[in-house]
């Protein structure tokens, strides 16, 4: 792994590289090596007036909100290309600042992402902008048109995808945007401002500003943003919230997850294991949308805890930039000490510790924890219902399959959750009587063309589809005349 210092002096805003009005830094460490490699400059609130200034003149007075959607699609498209031209600079910078394994960030991290701004292009050439309708009292036009300022506020796990799953509807409606990545990872942010700059975006529409919470939340309680697109823990996204609401500021929160992978007794275990393995110990855990869960019968619990225990066992624990490993360190010194806590809490609980649950051989150095299940584990516990954000996976017995539903929805949470059955039917039934956003039959995945979000305390509003880009989107009534 390269020691070379990457640093950046600049902010990002409104377009172009501008010094910073405060000498506050971040620092960037590594997780593998807990050795400081990147430096960028902190966004101060003042910083954030300018930014937020720059958006308004280039939404109220600039160019890109008139501009015709082809040539917005246009540019985008240049972005998602240039993206998916530097996949793998992208996700090798971002295994360096969050840990994630390098396969899972080209895949993810850098692919994903393309596939994200693709999909946004697709909905945003098929989308009804304009439309005549025969209303009550004479025809009418009803209209779709941008909302204005977004700040788009995107965590250190997945950091591209998310900033592709906000900044692709918002700048393709017309929006101009904000950018806060996460102060663990800011980086990668830096080429994707890079990246639009090169591809044709005017000025004002894009700043990026790295930034800890409280400038963050000056930012989303700033009176010049009209809209705020969020993506992280449910305590921030409910302060969000409050903070939006003093000037009524349109929200969307994606917000955490305890999602529930439930096996039924005739599911074929051969494909559902490794399947619920990959959707469980993704990203080293520190997922949303993991399968945190795993309901399996009592029937034949223990069969399913040994197998379990066994492909946890076989995941490559190392190094994110080797391109055999599986799993690599949590992102922050914090994170790994949280996984910890809860393993301990575990066990104070009852529960047992059917694999893992320290650190791993070898690797003294770096944020690593141990791929680790906990079995007999009761739905009441506090490591099955609070979200943990680390390779610390549950693994709960149940009596029969109304048993499994009630589990299943006995959450705060309802972002995601999976079914794995003989009979796909039968699994497409258990599906709709689990109360969360998006959900897979005997499969684990995240389709970009249709909408994904959570219900309860796993946010509001949606991304992707045609309803995450209508999040991005004013509508308008316009009453005409009899007969126009």
């Amino acid at each position: 792994m390269t020691t070379d210092l990457i640093e950046h002096g600049q902010l990002f805003i409104g377009g172009r590289l501008v010094d910073p009005l405060s000498s506050a830094t971040i620092e960037v460490v590594s997780p593998h090596t807990e050795q400081i490699f990147g430096r960028v400059p902190h966004a101060s609130r003042e910083d954030v007036d300018r930014a937020v200034a720059e958006a308004r003149r280039a939404f109220d007075d600039g160019p890109w909100p008139r501009t015709p959607l082809d040539e917005r699609i246009a540019v985008v498209t240049r972005i998602k290309d240039a993206i998916a031209a530097r996949y793998d600079e992208i996700g090798t910078l971002i295994s360096r600042e969050n840990g994630s394994p390098y396969s899972w960030s080209v895949l993810a991290q850098a692919l994903g992402a393309v596939m994200v701004w693709d999909a946004a292009i697709t909905v945003a050439r098929d989308f009804v902008y304009e439309e005549r309708r025969a209303g009550a009292l004479g025809p009418i036009l009803v209209r779709r048109e941008p909302v204005g300022v977004v700040a788009a506020v995107v965590p250190w796990n997945v950091p591209q995808f998310t900033a592709a799953a906000k900044l692709g509807p918002a700048l393709l409606s017309g929006c101009t945007v904000i950018l806060k990545p996460s102060p663990e990872s800011p980086l990668d942010a830096y080429i994707l401002a890079e990246i639009t700059r090169e591809a044709g975006l005017p000025d004002g529409v894009l700043s990026v500003l790295p930034a800890d919470r409280e400038v963050s939340e000056y930012l989303v309680g700033h009176p010049g943003v009209d809209k705020i697109s969020f993506t992280g823990s449910v305590a921030a996204g409910k302060r969000v919230m409050e903070v939006a609401a003093r000037h009524l500021t349109r929200v969307t929160l994606e917000l955490g997850g305890k999602s529930a992978a439930v096996i039924l007794p005739d599911a074929d275990l051969e494909s559902a294991v490794p399947g619920i393995v990959q959707a469980a110990w993704m990203n080293n855990g520190q997922a949303c949308v993991a399968q945190t869960r795993i309901l399996a019968p009592r029937a034949n619990y223990d069969e399913i805890a040994e197998r379990f225990a066994a492909a946890a066992s076989a995941l490559v624990v190392g190094d994110p930039l080797d391109p055999a490993t599986q799993v690599g360190p949590l992102v922050a010194r914090r994170q790994q000490q949280r996984s910890f806590d809860y393993i301990a809490i575990g066990q104070q609980e009852g529960a047992k510790v059917l694999m893992g649950g320290g650190r791993p051989a070898g690797l003294e150095t770096g944020w690593y924890v141990e791929p680790t299940l906990l079995g007999d584990v009761s739905n009441t516990m506090r490591i099955a219902r609070e979200e943990i954000f680390g390779p610390v996976i549950c693994l709960l017995p149940y009596e029969d399959e109304a048993e499994a539903v009630r589990i299943a929805n006995d959450s705060d949470y309802g972002l995601s959750g999976s079914v794995w059955a003989a009979d796909v039917e039968h699994g497409i039934d258990i599906a709709r009587r689990v109360r969360t956003g998006t959900y897979s039959v005997n499969t684990f995945s995240l389709d970009m063309l249709g909408p994904f979000g959570g219900y309860k305390n796993s946010g509001l509003g949606r991304e992707f589809g045609p309803e995450g880009y209508g999040e991005y989107l004013e509508h308008k009534m316009i009453h005409l005349p009899a007969g126009a």
